[in-house]
C-alpha cells in the first residue's frame, strides 16, 4: 500500500506503543501528525498552552500508569515546554514529546520558526533525536519509548521536520518495530537482599521511605510495601506524591503516611533522591543503618551512605525483602514503635487547621478542603499548586486510592495545577478539587476553558493572600527595615482580585469567601454546579507555613 504520509506513520507508531491519549496544541507544522493520531484511534486533548500539555501528561501517567504522547508545533511551541520537561524529569515520569520543526530543505534559510529547538530539548530530556528520513519515523518512535521507560524513566523528545510529516511513503518500505515498552522490572541481588533483610528483622525501630523514583518500578507488587509495613509494624513515609495511596487507604492506617526516619535504627529508602526535600539525609540518625533501593545506581549513595545498596525495582525488591524477612523473624504484634496503626481524620490535624480568625488562616482554608474530601469527595482527585498554599494543603491531604494526589515535584514549579487537572481527569474521569494560590492560578488559568470544553467537573479553591506569598513572607524577615520604609518589592498582587467571576463565562459557580465558616458550604455549592467553578478565599498574609517558618526564624536570628 502506498501513499501514507509521515503523519499517518506517527499515529500508527504511537498506537503500536499502546498510546491512548495525546495532549497537544495544534500548529501548521504538525497537522499531519494530528490527523494521523486521530485515524489511529488516539484521543487528542487540545490544551491552551504547551507547558500545560506536559503537566497534563505527567498527571495522566501518574494516575493511570500509561504513557501519553505530547505533541507541540515548531519553534515557540516546543520552546514553551521546557519547564514541563524538567518537571517530568524531576519525578522520573516517562513522557514522549514529539515536536515539529522547519522543513529540512529550509533549515538555516530564515523560514518561519527555524529555531534550534533540538539543542534546547537535549538539555531538558534524557534522550532527544531528530528524524531525517520519513520512512524511519516508526523506528524512532520505538526508540523514544525504550528510552522513556528504561531503568531510569523520564521525558524524551523526538523532533520531526514538517516536510517529513507531509511526505508520502510506500508503507511496504516502512519497518515497524515491535513495541519498545517493556514491563520487565529488575530484582535485587539475592545476597544483598539477605543482608538487608537481616538488618530489618533485627531492627527495633525500622522505618521505610519512598520517593517518586519508586513509582514506575512498583509494578504489580504495591501490596508488598503494605505487607512489609504490617509484618514489621514499620511506618512508611512517602516523599512527593507519586506513590501516595498505592499501598492502601491512608485514612485506615496512619502508618502508611508516617515519616519516622528521624527516630529509626534501620531505614529502608526506596526510589529516594536525598535532595533538599529530605534534608540531604540529615534527618536520619548517624547511628542508623541505611538500606537504599533504586534502579538508578547513581542515586544510591547520593548525599547519604548506603550500608546496603540494592539496584532493583521498588516492587520486586520489597517483595524479595518481605519473603526473606519472613524466614528470619515472626510477624511483630502490638503497636508500632512509631505509634498505633490508627485511623486518621481531619479532626486530628493541628489546631491551625481549625483557626477561626479572619482574614482566614491559610491552614483553615486547606482544612476545609480536606474535610470536604473526607466527607463527600473521597473518590475525587486532588490537585495542589502554589508555594505556601501547597505546603498547607499537602499537610492536610490524605490519599484514599492510588493516583489520587497530584502536585509539583522537587523543582517547586508553580502553575502546574490546570494541566494536572486535565491529565488526572483524562486518566480516570473522576471529579477534581484543584487547590491553588492566587499567584500560581494566574499562570495558565485559561485552561479552565479547556476544562469547560471537555466537561471536566472541577472545583478550584484559591487560597488568596493577594501576593506571591512564599517570597513575600520571607522578605519581611530578610529586609524588614526596607519593607517597613518602602513596602514590598514586586511581591504584592491586586488585593482580592475577583477571580471567581471567570466561572460565569461557562456557567460555572463563582464565589468569594471571607468567613472561614462559609468555605465548606461554598465548596459544596460549587461541586453541585458540576462545571468548572471557583471558590476564591481571602486568607491572611502573615501565617508562616511549616516549610517557611524555620527559615524565617534562622534569618531573624541572624
Amino acid at each position: 500500500m502506498s501513499g501514507l504520509d509521515g503523519g499517518a506513520l506517527v499515529g500508527k507508531a504511537l498506537a503500536n506503543e499502546g498510546v491512548e491519549r495525546a495532549f497537544v496544541l495544534c500548529g501548521g507544522h504538525i497537522m499531519p501528525a494530528l490527523y494521523g493520531m486521530r485515524s489511529a484511534g488516539i484521543e487528542i486533548i487540545d490544551m491552551r498552552h504547551e507547558c500545560s500539555a506536559l503537566y497534563a501528561a505527567i498527571a495522566y501517567t501518574r494516575a493511570s500508569g500509561k504513557i501519553a504522547a505530547v505533541m507541540t508545533t515548531a519553534g515557540p511551541g516546543v520552546g514553551n515546554t521546557a519547564a514541563g520537561m524538567m518537571e517530568a524529569a524531576s519525578m522520573s515520569i516517562p513522557v514522549v514529546h514529539i515536536g515539529g520543526a522547519v522543513a529540512l530543505a529550509m533549515r538555516d534559510a530564515g523560514d518561519l520558526q527555524d529555531m534550534s529547538t533540538l539543542g534546547l530539548m537535549e538539555s531538558v530530556s534524557k534522550w532527544a533525536k531528530k528524524v531525517t528520513i520519513a520512512s524511519r519515523i516508526p523506528e524512532y518512535v520505538s526508540m523514544a519509548f525504550r528510552h522513556a521507560t528504561d531503568s531510569s524513566p523520564g521525558p524524551v523528545y523526538l523532533e520531526i521536520p514538517t516536510d517529513l510529516l507531509f511526505a508520502k511513503v510506500d508503507e511496504a518500505s516502512v519497518r515497524v518495530p515491535p513495541s519498545g515498552t517493556s514491563r520487565a522490572l529488575s530484582a535485587g541481588d539475592p545476597l544483598l537482599i539477605q543482608e538487608a533483610a537481616e538488618l530489618l528483622a533485627k531492627a527495633k525501630r525500622p522505618a521505610m521511605l519512598l520517593d517518586d523514583g519508586a513509582r514506575a518500578t512498583i509494578g504489580d507488587d504495591s501490596s508488598s510495601v503494605a505487607e512489609l509495613s504490617d509484618y514489621l509494624k514499620m511506618p512508611v513515609g512517602i516523599a512527593g506524591y507519586g506513590c501516595r495511596g498505592l499501598f492502601g487507604d491512608e485514612s485506615e492506617n496512619r502508618l502508611l503516611k508516617t515519616n519516622a526516619i528521624g527516630g529509626a535504627d534501620v531505614v529502608l529508602a526506596v526510589g529516594c533522591r536525598f535532595d533538599f526535600r529530605l534534608g540531604s539525609g540529615r534527618y536520619i540518625p548517624k547511628e542508623a543503618k541505611i538500606i537504599q533501593v533504586h534502579t538508578d545506581k547513581p542515586q544510591i549513595g547520593f548525599n547519604v551512605r548506603a550500608d546496603v545498596g540494592i539496584a532493583g525495582g521498588a516492587g520486586p525488591v520489597t517483595r524479595q525483602l518481605l519473603d526473606s524477612v519472613k524466614t528470619r523473624c515472626d510477624s511483630k504484634v502490638g503497636d508500632s514503635w512509631a505509634g498505633p496503626a490508627s485511623k486518621t481524620t481531619t479532626a486530628k490535624l493541628p489546631d491551625a487547621y481549625r483557626d477561626k480568625k479572619t482574614p482566614v488562616h491559610p491552614a483553615r482554608c486547606a482544612g476545609e478542603v480536606a474535610q470536604f474530601l473526607e466527607e463527600e469527595g473521597r473518590d475525587w482527585s486532588l490537585v495542589i499548586d502554589g508555594g505556601e498554599a501547597s505546603v498547607w494543603m499537602g499537610g492536610a491531604s490524605t490519599a484514599y486510592r492510588g493516583g489520587q494526589l497530584h502536585a509539583t515535584g522537587p523543582n517547586g514549579t508553580i502553575g502546574t495545577g490546570p494541566g494536572l487537572v486535565v491529565g488526572a481527569w483524562a486518566a480516570d474521569g473522576k471529579p477534581v478539587l484543584w487547590y491553588t494560590g492566587d499567584g500560581s492560578f494566574g499562570f495558565y488559568s485559561m485552561e479552565m476553558e479547556t476544562m469547560a470544553r471537555l466537561g471536566i467537573p472541577v472545583v478550584c479553591v484559591i487560597s488568596n493572600d493577594s501576593s506571591w506569598g512564599m517570597i513575600s513572607l520571607v522578605e519581611k524577615y530578610i529586609r524588614p527595615e526596607e519593607i517597613e520604609k518602602r513596602g514590598s518589592c514586586n511581591t504584592d498582587l491586586h488585593p482580592m482580585r475577583a477571580y471567581e467571576k471567570m466561572a460565569a463565562m461557562w456557567d460555572g459557580h463563582g464565589e468569594q469567601v471571607t468567613d472561614p465558616e462559609e468555605i465548606l458550604p461554598a465548596i459544596r455549592r460549587a461541586a453541585a454546579n458540576g462545571k468548572p467553578s471557583i471558590v476564591n478565599v481571602e486568607i491572611d498574609n502573615e501565617s508562616l507555613s511549616p516549610f517557611i517558618a524555620p527559615y524565617a526564624e534562622m534569618v531573624k536570628g541572624g
